[in-house]
């Protein structure tokens, strides 16, 4: 009778651990397969990707030719419609209001809804993109979409500058005056004097 004492796994359900290093008798050779010495036979030794043994990778060898989006690349703030249910009906929902609610975090370049989820009642949507479905759902449930105000920060960083510019327009001709003053002083100070001869 089966009993938890005499419980047996099923044949050939467990084999035996593969035990390297102890010899040539155990079948993987004398060094187990892993050659002779050197970094990759230690245990825990590896090589990343791409390494060659300290000379120039061929990654970094080959020349970069070509156009490459990732400079340009914009990064959106995702956020569902499933999230935007903790907002009060009527309110508005825009980025100040994400950030509050820990929606959104991180410096993004806009903030995009995605339709995951259900809205059961209305929100002023104020964000960069929404897509297809999201739009459906939110006008069923009489809410509106429209595009964010532009940034404060970047008319301010602008504006100051402005004024940083006009600043150092205004004061270059009063520092051409002071070098060309003290160039002539130099000059008028630099012409050695006549010694007087005793006759």
């Amino acid at each position: 009778m089966l009993r938890l004492h005499n419980l047996r796994p099923r044949p050939g359900a467990r084999h035996r651990v593969k035990r390297l290093g102890i010899g040539e008798s155990s079948g993987h050779g004398k060094t187990s397969g892993k050659g002779h010495k050197g970094q990759k036979a230690r245990s825990g030794g590896s090589i990343r990707l791409g390494f060659e043994g300290g000379q120039m990778p061929l990654i970094r060898r080959l020349p970069k030719r070509g156009f490459n989006n990732a400079a340009f690349h914009k990064q959106y703030a995702i956020v569902n419609l499933s999230d935007l249910s903790q907002f009060k009906s009527g309110s508005i929902v825009n980025e100040e209001s994400l950030r509050d609610a820990k929606l959104v975090r991180g410096h993004p370049s806009g903030i995009k809804i995605l339709g995951d989820g259900e809205l059961k009642h209305s929100l002023t949507i104020q964000v960069e993109k929404i897509s297809a479905g999201a739009r459906e759902k939110i006008e069923k449930a009489g809410g509106s979409i429209s595009k964010p105000e532009p940034r404060p920060a970047l008319a301010e960083a602008g504006s100051v500058d402005d004024e940083k510019t006009a600043a150092k327009e205004t004061a270059a001709p009063k520092r051409s005056a002071k070098t060309v003053s003290r160039k002539t002083t130099r000059k008028a100070s630099s012409k050695p004097k006549k010694k007087s001869v005793k006759k």
